[in-house]
């Protein structure tokens, strides 16, 4: 058998510096698209509230472009939906400037240790202490008072990665999910960080559970969603998920698990799936104990 590549240093994920586009949200919030992933700015009474902060690269320019949008003269308080580098490379910087990070416990645990990521062939290793979240949870976080507004956040247990939250701006009724959802394309089952297909599409239960016919969602990438969106990706991935079951049990691999083709029926409106199918299938093997309570 041939050897394992090694796996490559990773620090900052990749995002332009120029390029960025700001948009409104509902009740004064501003969506900045263009730095990796979707980062949301409101304006608090001690300044500027992010969720997420995009890759390190635009971190500079995300923060001037937060600032400009909320009047604020400095981030108060950032909220990281997972450690991943397309929602926390900024953290360094917007640490540096006082601002408080907020997020769950393993996301912090997972930005203090080296990850090596092997679907990616990455070792990322453990992020500057400053940059890594001071205020965490394990199941349940006070909300964040935002003056008229409020930012209520939570778990999503084991989706994308096993330190997913969500962060709800409740008057606003904007719901910013990180990349626990897809906007385009395939959502990232990260095992290497604890993600898993049957935990992500429990966080999508989760979501639906929250939103409403008017609740505008906020994904890492891609479209803003709705509550129908997100139901419409929950009865896929549910029959995504029967066949994957069926495949495993059988004792199927996974080059056998493409060749079936259990995503076929979505092509067209997704893409090609064999990438998140292998992590989708690999995801199993750490939780097989969970697939009939699914």
């Amino acid at each position: 058998m041939a050897a394992a590549a090694p796996l490559a240093r990773a620090w900052a994920a990749p995002a332009s510096t120029s390029g960025l586009t700001a948009s409104e949200l509902p009740g004064g919030l501003h969506l900045i698209a263009g730095a990796g992933g979707a980062v949301v700015a409101a304006r608090g009474p001690e300044g500027a509230v992010m969720v997420d902060c995009g890759g390190a690269d635009s971190a500079e320019a995300v923060q001037a472009l937060v600032l400009q949008k909320t009047g604020a003269r400095k981030v108060a308080t950032l909220f990281n939906t997972c450690w991943r580098l397309e929602q926390t490379g900024g953290n360094d910087r917007l640490a540096a400037a006082g601002a408080r990070i907020l997020a769950h416990e393993n996301t912090r645990l997972w930005m203090g240790t080296e990850i090596p990521s092997r679907w990616e062939n990455k070792v990322y290793p453990p992020r500057a202490p400053a940059a890594r979240p001071a205020e965490t949870f394990y199941t349940t976080a006070p909300a964040v008072p935002l003056g008229g507004e409020k930012a209520e956040w939570g778990y999503l247990l084991q989706a994308h990665t096993d330190g997913d939250v969500y962060v709800f701006f409740r008057k606003a009724n904007v719901l910013v999910v990180g990349g626990a959802v897809a906007g385009k394309g395939w959502p990232v089952i990260d095992w290497s960080t604890n993600g898993w297909y049957g935990g992500a599409i429990r966080g999508l239960e989760t979501l639906i559970a929250l939103a409403d016919d008017k609740t505008v969602i906020v994904p890492a990438d891609g479209a803003l969603l709705t509550k129908a969106d997100l139901v419409r990706q929950h009865d896929m991935h549910m029959a995504i998920l029967t066949r994957l079951q069926t495949l495993m049990e059988a004792g199927k691999s996974t080059a056998e698990v493409l060749q079936a083709k259990p995503a076929a029926d979505y092509v067209a409106e997704r893409g090609d799936p064999d990438a998140f199918l292998t992590l989708a299938f690999k995801s199993f093997w750490g939780n097989v104990r969970q697939f009939r309570a699914v």
